[in-house]
């Protein structure tokens, strides 16, 4: 697994770096070709560790935020573990063939989630610009809206981030 680490605000120690080489080494039986790109930031005595893993397509994200940055670290990979094998039914297709067969014995095993979608909402999807999307999403009171962009003829979605700033996801074709 190639790993990235991106230090905001901070700087990090060869230890750490270490740390984290050791703690993604788990994830190494899930993936073939992976890319983890690690960014630890600090705030205001708030340690933020955030991990993307980034294999054939898909994307695994968590981010931790606690007082020490070994707390976060260790947070946010028992978090990316619990998300892979709350997934894994759906992934073993993806992943490595072998990756759930045994589990190794210092990991804690996580239970599956079933997952049942309890509201299906309809809606019309109306071709407008990001602008637009943007204030029919204020005008909700919603953290995200989908939209048809007017300019590309794709469906869209705009959203809001922490930072008070916007996002918009485009889908890729491939």
């Amino acid at each position: 697994m190639n790993i990235v680490i991106t230090a905001r605000k901070t700087t990090v120690k060869d230890s750490f770096k270490e740390r984290v080489e050791k703690k993604l080494a788990k994830f190494d039986r899930f993936f073939d070709d992976a890319t983890a790109t690690v960014v630890v930031t600090n705030e205001r005595e708030r340690e933020t560790v955030e991990i993307t893993i980034q294999s054939m397509g898909m994307f695994f994200r968590a981010e931790k935020t606690t007082g020490d940055r070994i707390d976060s670290l260790e947070s946010v990979t028992d978090s990316l573990m619990k998300q892979i094998i709350r997934n894994k039914s759906k992934l073993q297709k993806r992943l490595r063939s072998n990756a759930f067969v045994e589990p190794v014995a210092d990991e804690p095993a996580y239970e599956e989630e079933n997952v049942h979608v309890v509201k299906v909402k309809t809606f019309p999807v109306k071709p407008m610009t990001e602008e637009e999307a943007i204030l029919q999403m204020n005008l909700l009171g919603h953290a995200f809206f989908m939209f048809r962009n007017a300019d590309s003829g794709e469906i869209n979605v705009v959203y809001s981030r922490r930072s008070g700033d916007y996002g918009l996801l485009v889908p890729e074709t491939e």
